[in-house]
Parts: C-alpha cells; sequence; structure tokens
C-alpha cells in the first residue's frame, strides 16, 4: 500500500522551503511528518520540498540524505517504496550561506521555475537559529518571493527575554504580515493537548466543575530523561525557564484555564490564550524567591545506567543554568481565583512524561466515617506524551458483604487501544495547517511577548541572586525545594503511576 484514504480536506499545491534543510529538526522531523502527510494523501502532486543549507548537495545527493532519514525516523510498518520515491521526487536542494547575498538567486530561479496557481501559497520554514530570522526575510522580500500568499514559520525560541522577542517580531513583522507569520510550539499539535479542549467544550459534565469552586490545583509536568546531549552550548545560553516555561508549559496552561471562546476559530482561541496571559499574577521578586525553584542535575542513574552531570555534558563548569525548574502560579480572574497552577520541567529526571492533571477538591463531608480502605481526591490526569491519553481518577467499592471497603479507581482512555489508527506527530497536523494558512495552534505575537513579559522578572531575580541551582542526582524527580513548594500548601506532586 502506497497511499492510505483520508477523509481530510486536501489543501492546494504549494512551495514548502525549509531553510536547515540538512539540520536535525528538518530530518527527524519536518521531512518524516510530510511523508506521512503524503502517505495519506495530503500532499498535492504539484508540491515542491526544496531544502536550503550550506551543504554542499546538489538535488540526487540531498534525496539520498532524506532517504536515509526516513528509514531512521519512521517505522518500517509506514515505509513503502513507491511513496518513499514520490516524497523524493519532490525534493530539491539549494546550497546557500544565509548570512552571504550570494546564493539567493538560485532560491529566486527555483521559486519562478513554474507558473503557480493563484491559490498556490509559498511556505518557508525556518529551522534555523532565531538570529537569523531577520537576515532571511529580508533577502527573501529582496528577491521577490514574499506575496500575500507567502507563509513564514519561526521555531522557538522568539528570542531570549521581551526585547529581543520584539525585536524578532519587528523585523519578521516588516517583511510579512502578521496573518502570515506561524510561531510554532509542537505541543500544541498534539492529540492529547487539542482533545483538552474537546474535553472541556463538548462535554457538558466537566466544564461546570472547571472552576476554583471544584479544583483545588492544578499540576502540568514535563519531565525529560535526556540530558543535554549535543544541544550543551545552545542550551547553557537558555535553560529550562526560558526553553520549556516560556513557551510549551505557559501554553498548556493556557489551554487548561482559557474561557470558552464563541467558537474553535482561527483567533477565538488565541484570544482567550492572551487573557490568561494577562491574568497571571505578576512575579515579584519576593514571590519569585518563595514560589520557584531551580535546579541543575549531577550524575546519578537512570534505568541502572550511570549518566554523567550538567557540567560533564557540558564540557565545563562554573556555569549556573538551570536544568530543572518548579514554580507556582495563579491566574487572577473569576474562574480560577485562589487556585495555584503548579509547574515543572527538567532534563535527565526520572521518566519522560509531559502530562496536566487537574485535582479536584475533597467531598465536603466525609459520608462513609466507617469505611475501610482510602480515599483520595478526584483526578482527571492528562498524559501529552509519551502515551497519549487521560485517566479519571475516583473513588469505588469494593465488591463484597460485610461493610465498605473504599478504593481508588480509574477511568482509562488509552488513544492507542480506543482508537484504531495510527496516531499523528505534531508536526504532521501543524505542517498542514500552515499549508492551509489555518493559525489556531499557533502562537501569536502578543501572546509571545505577554508569556515574556511575565517570564522576565524571575529571569531578573535569579541573575540578582547569589544562589545557585539546587543540585539533584539524575534519575530522580528533580531538586528536594520542588516537594517542599507544594508540601507548604499541604499537597503534593501527582507522579504518572499514582
Amino acid at each position: 500500500m502506497e497511499q492510505l484514504a483520508s477523509t481530510s480536506v486536501v489543501p492546494d499545491a504549494c512551495d514548502f522551503t525549509v531553510f536547515g534543510g540538512t539540520g536535525e529538526l528538518a530530518l527527524r522531523k519536518l521531512l518524516p511528518a510530510l511523508y506521512l502527510r503524503d502517505l495519506e494523501g495530503q500532499l498535492p502532486d504539484d508540491t515542491r520540498i526544496i531544502g536550503v543549507s550550506r551543504s554542499d548537495f546538489d538535488d540526487a545527493a540531498y534525496r539520498t540524505e532524506v532517504r536515509a532519514a526516513l528509514h531512521q525516523h519512521i517505522e518500517a510498518s509506514d515505509l513503502y517504496d513507491g511513496a518513499v520515491d514520490r516524497l523524493l521526487a519532490r525534493l530539491h536542494h539549494v546550497t546557500l550561506d544565509i548570512e552571504s547575498p550570494q546564493g539567493w538567486h538560485v532560491l529566486h530561479g527555483l521559486l519562478k521555475d513554474r507558473s503557480r496557481p493563484d491559490d498556490a501559497a509559498r511556505v518557508f520554514y525556518l529551522a534555523v537559529d532565531p538570529s537569523l530570522f531577520g537576515p532571511i526575510c529580508e533577502q527573501l522580500e529582496a528577491i521577490g518571493a514574499v506575496d500575500e500568499r507567502a507563509r513564514v514559520v519561526l521555531e522557538k525560541p522568539i528570542g531570549h527575554d521581551l526585547a529581543s522577542a520584539r525585536l524578532i517580531n519587528d523585523v519578521v513583522g516588516k517583511v510579512f504580515a502578521e496573518s502570515q507569520i506561524f510561531r510554532i510550539d509542537h505541543y500544541l499539535g498534539k492529540e492529547s493537548v487539542q482533545n483538552l479542549l474537546v474535553t472541556r467544550f463538548a462535554n457538558t459534565f466537566l466544564e461546570p466543575l472547571w472552576n476554583s469552586h471544584w479544583v483545588d490545583h492544578v499540576q502540568i509536568t514535563v519531565a525529560e530523561s535526556l540530558g543535554v546531549a549535543d544541544r550543551g552550548a545552545s542550551y547553557d545560553e537558555s535553560g529550562a525557564l526560558r526553553d520549556m516555561v516560556q513557551n510549551h508549559l505557559l501554553q498548556l496552561l493556557c489551554l487548561v484555564a482559557m474561557e470558552p471562546p464563541t467558537y474553535i476559530g482561527r483567533e477565538t482561541v488565541r484570544d482567550e490564550k492572551l487573557k490568561v496571559l494577562q491574568a497571571l499574577k505578576p512575579m515579584t521578586p519576593e514571590l519569585v524567591d518563595r514560589d520557584t525553584v531551580r535546579g541543575r542535575y549531577t550524575e546519578g542513574l537512570i534505568d541502572g545506567v550511570a549518566v554523567p552531570s550538567y557540567s560533564s555534558d557540558l564540557g565545563a563548569t562554573g556555569s549556573s543554568t538551570e536544568t530543572f525548574v518548579a514554580l507556582r502560579a495563579e491566574v487572577q480572574n473569576w474562574r480560577w481565583s485562589g487556585v495555584p497552577f503548579y509547574l515543572r520541567t527538567g532534563k535527565r529526571m526520572d521518566r519522560r512524561a509531559s502530562e496536566i492533571v487537574i485535582v479536584f477538591k475533597r467531598p465536603a463531608k466525609a459520608m462513609f466515617p466507617h469505611a475501610e480502605g482510602s480515599t483520595e481526591p478526584n483526578r482527571l490526569h492528562i498524559s501529552v506524551q509519551p502515551e497519549e491519553g487521560m485517566r479519571l481518577h475516583m473513588t469505588a467499592k469494593e465488591p463484597g458483604p460485610g461493610g465498605i471497603r473504599l478504593r481508588p479507581v480509574s477511568l482509562n482512555l488509552s488513544y492507542a487501544t480506543t482508537f484504531d489508527q495510527r496516531c499523528p506527530d505534531a508536526y504532521e497536523r501543524l505542517l498542514m495547517d500552515v499549508i492551509k494558512g489555518n493559525p489556531t495552534l499557533f502562537m501569536r505575537r502578543d501572546e509571545v511577548e505577554a508569556a515574556w513579559r511575565w517570564v522576565e522578572p524571575i529571569l531578573t531575580r535569579w541573575a540578582a541572586s547569589p544562589n545557585r541551582p539546587k543540585r539533584y542526582p539524575a534519575g530522580t524527580s528533580g531538586p528536594t525545594a520542588a516537594a517542599t513548594l507544594l508540601d507548604r500548601d499541604g499537597r503534593s506532586w501527582q507522579e504518572s503511576d499514582s
């Protein structure tokens, strides 16, 4: 089988240009995602994919490189020779030094090599360092490649603070209209994240409980078992707060906390997410000291294998960069007043998991004072990765006569076992949304800047503090101070198997 049937609307043809076309992101995620969409009949025959890099490749050499990447990063059961050949036939490569004016005429010639239908789009995916976003956009304008049907995709990070984010947005915004700019956060393309909106707004039993009257607190965790690997130098310039909290975790918080939009549309969801960011309680220096924890992993064991410390991975000592962050946030509006949101993320933790846990309040009165067993607060546990799904934790009576014995049980929705179809990777959906021109799952400029505005006081306070990140052994759940952050509120972190 070389093409799978799809009920999705097939978009118009486009020229999809990837700057950084031989980089890890392109070979590991973007091109495999385009292959899988092509496999399901989502790319029209005259769609072209153009890789731009400094590699001295012609089209044939680039196709060889991509073929190897597809076989490395796609399940063998999804690889079909005809489908692979069809994608490779779409590929072209342009050797170009982005920072040099030379060579842009080659890209220009390739883009103009055919006449486009009036509704065909040009997509420019910038899988490069953010410092190159501006120069690329300016050169694209200079060669006449930007018109009303052009779109540009910006990978994170959008800056390293509010000022640099504004600068990038200004430079890109001089070339592309805001409606043409797609700031990507791949977490928003995950099925479980999107299903959060459906769970909330397409089911009547939950939404009346989704507020401070019934919710005790919310936990959002993005834990990684890997270290910084070959990202050491770039990661050391950002750290966990910039790398994960400012974008991924705050976006998840927004989807949990947002008000119901009038309908799920291109701007309505983003309007409501912005309101959440604007309602976050400002982080004063006193709150930063009290409500944030930063840590850095030392050597330890993961799955019984010894792993090195951050300093060893980095190949240098003396760094004050954090690899772990835990913090307490509040959304100051009527729906969430008084409900804490606990966020944490870290490298070299005891598991790989991204999850959202909504912890509901306990019953107002113990109705079974003589019952045996234990009760726990009801929890809705949404697993974003590695296994997407959700569990509703409840209390039930164990079967049998002679009194009541209470036991926590779970109603489990596993996407893998419930739906008899492959769960698409987040990039598959997001790339198709770009081609279709649908910005719903992408960040708007005001969202990005509002997130930086909230995060920046934390960065400023940390920079001024003589305290260094707290150490935690690799293979653990983080520094003990992260547990204390919740313990002082009478709460504890909910782990995925609890």
